[in-house]
């Protein structure tokens, strides 16, 4: 085995043509040791004891659903009825808050509602305690296309 040293031919401008298969290699080093990786992996089995049949009908009653809907002209009504103040308001949040099982609320803002009344009707509700809380209507903010 030797070594080429020097060039026998007189142009220095020829390149080496040979292809660097070190980072090809490597890649497929990494690639192998992965695959090593995931293959026991994908033997493992989980045992899973799903139930057989249909599960019986719920006995507990349906949720009430309260909704509030703000207006174009900012008016708040709570089921259809309107809330004169927001001491009105508050009242019904905290009512709400204190069932045993607390009422699923839906707020419903009209597209031309202000959004300082929509947002400080989110905000007294957090604070008076409603967990169960959803903006519904919002297709109506979808552009038509």
């Amino acid at each position: 085995m030797g070594m080429n040293v020097g060039s026998s031919s007189t142009t220095e401008d020829e390149g080496i043509v040979d292809i660097n298969t070190t980072p090809l290699i490597d890649v497929m080093l990494v690639l192998l040791i992965m695959l090593i990786i995931t293959i026991p992996m994908q033997t493992h089995s989980v045992s899973l004891d799903l139930p057989q049949g249909n599960p019986p009908p719920s006995t507990e009653p349906d949720p009430q659903i309260d909704t509030v809907s703000i207006d174009f002209d900012n008016t708040i009504t709570w089921n259809g009825d309107p809330v004169p103040d927001e001491a009105a308001l508050q009242a019904h949040f905290t009512e709400a808050a204190s069932m045993p099982v607390q009422p699923e609320m839906h707020i419903h803002p009209d597209r031309l509602a202000r959004y300082k009344t929509v947002a400080h009707v989110l905000a007294d509700a957090q604070r008076l305690g409603i967990t169960k809380l959803g903006i519904i209507g919002n297709d109506q903010f979808m552009d038509a296309q």
